[in-house]
């Protein structure tokens, strides 16, 4: 479902990080590959006008802030870090230009064999009122 306030994304695709994130022992020792991908629901309209940075999301400070939670702390889940990256986004970000995040995660190297690998993905949005 779409808020009409929100009508345009911003996209962060293809932030890969190795990591230490996993149930098992050797997940928690031995980093591997982690793919963010980050849409932010927002209103870009002031920015598509004014061409100011300050009317958008700088989205190198973004891919930092995903930088810092991917290489930090190890989680046990995936669903658990792509959480922790969505609240950090949405704190970070101005609510005038940010309504809601969706956070894609992927693990590709969990699992071998025939599959890519799995995908969590969370959209988070703000607390209304």
């Amino acid at each position: 479902m779409t808020d009409a306030r929100y009508p345009d994304r911003l996209s962060l695709l293809g932030i890969r990080h190795r990591a230490r994130h996993g149930v098992l022992p050797r997940e928690k020792e031995v980093a591997q590959p982690f793919e963010i991908d980050l849409v932010l629901h927002a209103d870009l309209a002031d920015a598509a006008e004014r061409d100011m940075l300050e009317a958008t999301v700088d989205y190198a400070a973004l891919h930092d802030l995903v930088r810092a939670i991917v290489t930090g702390p190890s989680f046990d889940l995936v669903e658990a870090l792509a959480g922790a990256i969505a609240r950090a986004v949405l704190a970070a970000t101005d609510a005038g230009i940010v309504g809601a995040v969706e956070v894609r995660v992927r693990k590709p190297e969990a699992i071998r064999g025939d599959l890519e690998g799995p995908e969590v993905t969370l959209l988070r949005r703000r607390a209304t009122g």
